[in-house]
């Protein structure tokens, strides 16, 4: 009579089950809806280089907001250049070495060899952005044939980099960091 029991439980429970997966599977929950459709599982936090001999100037530094991630755009005049990018404990200026005071949780600096373009201008020293992961991009200086960008991050968060060619004959350098791990 036990084994009866069990069989008789094991089938209500398999049947409460089959009624309950096919509502959940209508309207799947936030999170695993990111996890499908934002796949930065294999970006990582550590840091990201490139070692290219180039002859380019920096033209442009543009931030957008997208689904699954906040990007940072370098537009360069010339092919891709070398880079590095890495989260830091502070983001310092590039000549002076002097810190820069920021608001997110981390700090992610990105380091271009190239120099500016003559009369490129910035804008603000500090941008406020409020971003889902940007806070503030924070332009840190062209020095000796190197300019230097931080990014103020919510939290240290997975990030990826990479280059894309054009327009015409100039490059990017693309840094996403992603909203969640």
């Amino acid at each position: 009579m036990r084994h009866g029991k069990i069989g008789i439980a094991l089938g209500a429970m398999a049947t409460a089950l089959l009624v309950v997966t096919p509502a959940s599977a209508a309207a799947p929950a936030p999170a695993a809806q990111a996890s499908t459709s934002c796949p930065t599982v294999y970006w990582g936090s550590l840091a990201k280089t490139s070692s290219l001999s180039t002859h380019s100037t920096v033209q442009d530094l543009r931030t957008g907001r997208h689904l699954c991630f906040d990007r940072l755009v370098i537009d360069l005049a010339g092919p891709a250049a070398s880079y590095s990018a890495r989260y830091v404990s502070e983001l310092t200026g590039i000549g002076s070495g002097l810190p820069v005071a920021t608001t997110g949780g981390a700090n992610l600096e990105i380091l271009v060899q190239a120099p500016t373009a003559p009369g490129f201008n910035p804008g603000a020293k500090v941008k406020n952005l409020g971003y889902t992961t940007f806070r503030q991009l924070v332009w840190l200086g062209s020095f000796e044939g190197q300019t230097k960008v931080g990014i103020s991050t919510r939290a240290r968060l997975p990030m990826r980099v990479f280059t894309l060619a054009g327009p015409g004959d100039g490059s990017r350098l693309v840094i996403d960091v992603a909203h969640h791990w």
